[in-house]
């Protein structure tokens, strides 16, 4: 299978670039000397991100783009084509969530929110697949998914129900490509919690503003796990020991897990101080505020990487650290059992001490 280029060889398109993961991995994309064309719905924050880059001597471009047009689309890979003569990299990022019960959502929203984060990874998919093909290179697809659609939560139903989506329409399409011998990578990135204007940005029908509490990852660790896949034929990578123990518990303990969800997930998604807006969409209808990597939150715990990304991006070295593990530990054991005072064996006059006194009177008779 051909190699996939280098980074700092690389055109990249990434989707929902004017904020959050997407902000972070175009930033991070241009200063390892890749070209980055960015693509969201805030002109402005794309402009400001581009002028960025290009003071900096990096090269960029971007594309005002709604992700759920398929039209729009199409004109993201014909500016790639015109500006840089092609990518290699298709990043499908672009995506917002919704926060409510099931039946306090309505359909109109449902709709949007699918349009953007399942229909704008079809979209995107089938963009590259194409040039790809037309232009008979390897190329790599990444696309976005979420702890969340290993796992689904009380509250996010429809958020979660679109990532189900995308987990499968990844999964699908890796298996098409390869049956076809065609050399194009398709990875699949599993965020769990990410500093980002997440909650921000997502409709809301509850009575308070969404947060994020606890253990949360940098946009930066979901980025570095973007850009890896980038250049590297990876299947799946998880950003935080979250996601990957979302995935795996809810898997071996369905129930257990649902009761856990059901306990925590009502209370720990909404602030215990901030009443929510008035705007319910919020940038559901239209461009949420752009130029942010991270959002506001309530008390959390912040990773700024991921060890899960470090150690998944070397697997041998990985592999090696734990097989010396297990030997340092069987060696300190096997010290520890040497290095223990013998005990020598009790003398004859001892076993007769504690051996039970023999009885002076004769078992009774059994009688038939």
């Amino acid at each position: 299978m051909a190699a996939l280029k280098a980074l700092a060889e690389q055109v990249i398109v990434i989707t929902g670039a004017s904020s959050g993961i997407g902000l972070t991995t175009a930033r991070m994309a241009a200063k390892a000397g890749a070209a980055v064309v960015a693509v969201a719905r805030n002109e402005e924050a794309l402009r400001g991100l581009v002028e960025e880059i290009e003071a900096a001597g990096g090269r960029a471009a971007y594309v005002v783009c709604d992700v759920g047009q398929e039209g729009d689309v199409a004109r993201v890979g014909a500016a790639a084509e015109r500006v840089f003569g092609g990518f290699d990299t298709w990043v499908n990022n672009a995506g917002i969530s919704i926060f409510g019960r099931l039946w306090d959502v309505p359909l109109a929203e449902w709709h949007r929110m699918f349009d953007t984060v399942y229909w704008g990874t079809v979209h995107g998919s089938l963009a590259a697949l194409r040039y790809y093909r037309a232009a008979n290179k390897p190329g790599a697809i990444v696309n976005i998914g979420s702890l969340f659609g290993d796992k689904a939560p009380a509250v996010q139903s429809s958020y979660a129900s679109a990532k189900f989506a995308v987990h499968g329409l990844t999964g699908a399409l890796r298996q098409e490509i390869e049956h076809e011998g065609w050399p194009i990578s398709v990875s699949l990135i599993h965020p769990g919690r990410i500093d980002t204007p997440y909650n921000e940005h997502a409709g809301n029908f509850m009575p308070m503003q969404p947060v994020h509490r606890g253990m949360i990852y940098s946009p930066e660790a979901v980025a570095e796990a973007i850009l890896w896949c980038a250049a590297h034929r990876k299947r799946d990578m998880f950003v935080g020991s979250q996601a990957k123990l979302a995935a795996m518990v809810g898997a071996i303990a369905p129930r257990l897990t649902d009761k856990v969800m059901e306990t925590l997930m009502f209370t720990s998604q909404q602030s215990r101080t901030r009443v929510s807006d008035d705007d319910h969409r919020r940038a559901l209808f239209s461009p949420g505020y752009g130029g942010h990597e991270r959002g506001t939150h309530e008390p959390h715990l912040l990773r700024g990487s991921s060890l899960y990304v470090k150690a998944t991006k070397r697997p041998a070295l990985t592999a090696a650290a734990l097989v010396g593990s297990g030997v340092l530990a069987w060696r300190w054991w096997h010290r520890r059992d040497a290095s223990a005072p013998d005990v020598p064996p009790p003398e004859a006059g001892d076993m007769a001490q504690l051996t039970p006194a023999a009885t002076t009177q004769a078992p009774a008779a059994i009688h038939a």
